[in-house]
């Protein structure tokens, strides 16, 4: 079994604002694309194009409807990764210690060449974070693009996690959640971001900003309300005759 650290030298993680999410998927996208033609093994479809396909995914996107007590339902989407626990039972369980968690910036990663795909991390993951690739036989998970963020020869721009650098809203942060003073922690502290299922005690070092409340207006005006109108009480013409044509049948 592989131990956990005791702390590390920083928390690097993502933040997730639910308020700006459109649920577009580049994300997912592009997180298939980095991660297949770069860090460990490539990312498998199966019967891609078939009547039944499926694959591998580190990164995916659910949305559901909420109503809230006061007002209209609302949609959210809601992305889903591994959230590079502080207290990482995915890490704890491996037998072979494939699974670990980095001191330098507490990320969380599997050594592939030493995965067997017992499985037992992906069920020990109560985020449903872990997916077996059944190609290669092996787990994958986000590794927040390690072979990305610390890569000198791309731009500066481009040294963050392929899916923050897609979003095309903005929705998503990087950066070090063990710094009070980093850009991810201010926005936290100032949107009241919140972990995923605290009261499990894994201490997801990934938060999430929860959605603003929408604004309510009495009487609002429907800018659509002349066009859906109807244009007349009673058809008129030759729908007039065809609809009293009709009765009579």
């Amino acid at each position: 079994m592989t131990q956990l650290p005791n702390s590390t030298d920083r928390k690097m993680g993502l933040v997730i604002d639910l308020d700006t999410c459109v649920g577009c998927h580049a994300c997912v996208i592009s997180c298939k694309g980095w991660n297949t033609e770069n860090y460990g093994v490539p990312l498998s479809d199966q019967d891609a194009y078939g009547a039944n396909p499926s694959g591998t995914f580190l990164n995916r996107v659910h949305s559901y409807e909420v109503q809230p007590a006061d007002g209209h339902a609302q949609l959210i989407h809601f992305p889903k990764s591994c959230l590079h626990c502080e207290d990482a039972p995915c890490v704890t369980v491996c037998p072979t210690g494939a699974s670990y968690k980095r001191v330098e910036d507490g990320i969380v990663l599997v050594n592939e060449s030493d995965c067997i795909g017992c499985g037992l991390c992906a069920w020990s993951c109560p985020y449903g974070a872990r997916e077996l690739d059944v190609a290669e036989g092996v787990m994958k998970k986000c590794t927040l693009c390690v072979d990305r963020i610390y890569n000198e020869n791309l731009p500066e721009v481009d040294r963050i996690p392929s899916c923050v650098r897609t979003c095309p809203a903005g929705a998503r942060h990087f950066g070090d959640l063990g710094d009070p003073d980093s850009d991810v922690s201010q926005l936290v502290a100032e949107r009241g971001g919140m972990d995923l299922m605290p009261e499990i005690g894994t201490k997801p070092v990934n938060k999430y900003l929860p959605p603003r409340p929408k604004d309510t207006v009495e009487d609002q005006i429907d800018i659509l309300a002349p066009l859906l109108a109807p244009i007349a009480d009673e058809p008129k013409g030759f729908l007039g005759w065809l609809d009293k044509t009709l009765e009579k049948l």
